[in-house]
């Protein structure tokens, strides 16, 4: 299970003349750093070789162009990864906090899940990385069988480019 922050986005929105066409909401969109790192990162997990099975992603459009741009297949908004909108890892609702836990720890049916959130649900669920994960970083997890799961590696989103093939 891959449980990972959106890809790099600025901490403001976008004012409208700013904003992709798509982005009618005018919510934050990733920067051109977001964009090609999550591009790197679809590449790379291509040339890896890297099942992938389920990709849930928070309704947030960074997160949704995170999962646009690496081109991963059939990605599935869903509530209890969105963002609290910067009320921080306090305003995350503990239903969302147990979910995550839950799907970190479950083993997957068909290749690897690949979750995308926001760094206050990661500070909430992995505490013991502090306050901060970067954009675009994962924790890749191995479920236990038993409802927990063992972290197996921390990635940036620019390191999954340089793991051996």
């Amino acid at each position: 299970v891959v449980v990972m922050r959106h890809a790099s986005s600025p901490t403001t929105p976008p004012t409208r003349e700013q904003a992709n066409a798509d982005n009618t909401t005018l919510e934050r969109q990733l920067d051109q750093a977001g964009r090609d790192g999550a591009r790197a990162l679809g590449q790379a997990l291509r040339a890896l070789n890297v099942p992938i099975g389920q990709v849930l992603i928070s309704p947030a459009y960074r997160a949704r162009e995170t999962a646009k741009y690496a081109e991963l297949p059939n990605p599935q908004p869903t509530v209890e990864l969105a963002d609290t909108g910067g009320q921080g890892m306090q305003a995350v609702p503990q239903d969302s906090v147990d979910w995550l836990r839950a799907r970190m720890a479950e083993k997957p049916a068909r290749g690897n899940t690949i979750l995308i959130t926001h760094n206050p649900n990661l500070a909430r669920v992995l505490p013991e990385f502090g306050n901060e994960m970067a954009q675009g970083e994962a924790a890749v997890m191995r479920p236990d069988g038993a409802g927990g799961a063992t972290l197996v590696a921390r990635l940036t989103i620019d390191a999954w480019a340089t793991l051996p093939k």
